[in-house]
């Protein structure tokens, strides 16, 4: 099978159910940004530092696909086989893996510039790409309903990335700069 099929060509996309779009349609822009952001988990996955959260890292990587496989669906047609969804435990696990990974920081008393070192920046960068892509699934779900649960996912998520990026920088002995604003 080639990877290339030019029907694409002309700036349309098939969604899930066959309906033809344009590439410019919000919906292709909200799993084009899950995509974005899972590219960026397998980055942080690939950092030294996160040798022991492989598979936790995987794991999320493994949500954005059903999150983009939702989001890939025409939500007016239904589709013969079934698609994985998003639960409610999915979250948990986010919620628990960040409360482990903070009780093991130093409580936060500022907001945190971020940086301190490159994989920590790339975390950083995570996080960011995360939160964009919760508000283009927001601007989706005002048009078409979207699972209310994709869009918890997601903000918990990018809560996850930043509680990450503060245990990288601790394990990495990466200084931590507090944001001290000008007044």
């Amino acid at each position: 099978m080639k990877i290339y099929t030019k029907t694409g060509d002309t700036g349309q996309t098939a969604l899930i159910g066959g309906r033809r779009v344009s590439k410019a349609e919000l919906r292709i822009d909200a799993y084009g940004t899950v995509d974005e952001l899972n590219a960026w988990v397998g980055l942080l996955r690939d950092q030294p530092v996160n040798t022991t959260r492989i598979a936790e890292l995987a794991e999320i990587q493994d949500r954005l696909f059903t999150i983009g496989a939702e989001l890939a669906t025409d939500p007016d047609k239904s589709v013969k086989k079934a698609l994985p969804a998003i639960v409610e435990s999915d979250v948990v696990r986010l919620e628990e893996s960040m409360d482990a990974m903070d009780a093991e920081l130093p409580e936060l008393r500022a907001f945190v510039l971020p940086g301190g070192h490159q994989s920590v920046s790339f975390c950083h960068l995570a996080r960011t790409v995360c939160r964009r892509t919760e508000r283009i699934v927001i601007a989706l779900n005002a048009q078409e309903t979207v699972d209310p649960l994709v869009i918890q996912y997601l903000n918990r998520l990018s809560d996850y990335f930043f509680v990450l990026g503060r245990s990288m920088a601790q394990a990495l002995a990466a200084d931590e700069i507090e944001w001290k604003p000008r007044v």
